[in-house]
Formats: C-alpha cells, structure tokens, sequence
C-alpha cells in the first residue's frame, strides 16, 4: 500500500478511536479539565498522533494501547464516582484564595496562580474590588467562583418583596436546516399539522426554514433561508 494512503487511513482510524473515545469518557474529560483529564486527554491524543503519522507502528499495536488507555481511564473515573477519597486523590480540593477581602498569598503561592491571572478571573466574574469579595475559590477544574459580601450582591426580586414569576419552560427547537425534529415534536404533545398550519400562516414550508424554535412565551420565531436583507453585514 503507498504510504500516503497509509497514512490518510490511518488519520480517519485514530479519529475514530478519540470520537469512540470521549463518547465513553464523557463530556467531564473534554471540558474544562482537572489534572487526571488534563493528563488522559494528553495520553490519548498522542497515542491518537503515533497511530496516524507513525507508519513504524503497528496499527494493531496502537490500538490495543488505545483501548487499555481508555478502559483504565474510565475504571479510574468510576471509582473516583464511589470514593471520596480516591477523587480527591485524583483532583485535588477546591482551594481559597481570598477571604473576606483579603488575598491568602501561601495559598496562591502552592497552585503558582499569579496576581495578574486572579485580577483577571474576578474581572471576568465583574469584580473589579478585591475588597467587595467574602470568598474566591479556585475550584479543581481551574475556575474563580465568586461569594461577594451581602451588601455588594445584586438585590433579588425576594429582596423587593416583588411577586416571583412562574417558571418559564425552555424553547422547544422545532427546525432546524429543512428538517422538523421529530423528537421534540413528540416530546412536547406537538403535532406535524400544528407545525404546517403555523408555517401556512406565515406562507412558508419546512424546506424555506433555517430555523424555527417555539419560545417559552408561545410565540414561534422562526428564520428562513432567504431573510431579504439586501445589504447584509455578516459578508465574509
């Protein structure tokens, strides 16, 4: 086999293999990632690399390390579900970083989290006064969560004594690229005849929409291919 055709059925392999991969993995090891996903996903994605472009390397060979990779990742993950202190082992413990306004350095100190980089997290959580915070927590998965002292805390409508609102649904996708999606469809008791009399009324059909989606209110909002903006801004 030429080794350029080699090499392209090698890449759809071990793409293959990362996709089968984090499906069984999770969506965990694929967001913001602790040190043991940090380090699976490093593992699995140079052993995804060998297997692509390294033609000295069985493909069998790769995919049986794989394979081991993963099932020991997801035995770890397990076990990390049903032992506290096993995830704590592998994750580690959310950490305090500022205590009632003030910066706790020897915490910083032992993660090496730098001033410039927690000034930048609490302006990201709309801090720009240390002195408003009671706690900032380092959680394991790297990111500042924010307690503010009670006085610096957005009033609420139950601080106003005003009426709360009835909880709103979320909105029901309904179209999406000419395709109905049959599932929500069913899964909100919504008929197809509802669908077709509510794009009759607006002289369209399936296939003229790029998406359609019923909002929590009632009202549907939908979007076609053809929105008759003669001057579009979003030219590429």
């Amino acid at each position: 086999m030429p080794e350029h055709i080699e090499v392209i059925l090698r890449s759809i392999t071990s793409f293959s293999l990362l996709l089968i991969g984090a499906r069984i993995l999770g969506k965990q090891t694929i967001s913001q990632m602790t040190m043991f996903d940090f380090v699976a996903a490093i593992s699995l994605g140079a052993i995804s690399a060998n297997l692509a472009f390294n033609t000295s390397v069985k493909v069998h060979h790769t995919i049986i390390a794989f394979v081991i990779y993963v099932a020991v990742i997801f035995l770890i993950a397990i076990i990390s579900l049903k032992n506290r202190k096993g995830r704590k082992f592998l994750a580690g413990d959310p950490t305090i970083v500022i205590q009632n306004g003030k910066i706790l350095e020897g915490n910083m100190n032992k993660m090496r989290y730098t001033l410039d980089y927690l000034n930048q997290q609490l302006r990201e959580k709309d801090v720009f006064n240390i002195e408003e915070v009671l706690f900032a927590i380092v959680e394991i998965n790297g990111t500042l969560t924010v307690l503010k002292k009670p006085h610096f805390r957005n009033v609420t409508r139950q601080d106003l004594m005003i009426a709360v609102m009835p909880e709103q649904k979320l909105p029901i996708e309904l179209i999406m690229d000419g395709e109905i999606i049959k599932e929500n469809l069913e899964q909100n008791n919504l008929t197809f005849s509802w669908l077709e009399s509510e794009l009759k009324k607006r002289n369209l059909t399936k296939h003229d929409v790029v998406y359609a989606v019923l909002a929590a209110n009632g009202n549907m909002y939908v979007d076609t291919f053809r929105d008759h903006i003669h001057s579009p801004i979003d030219k590429e």
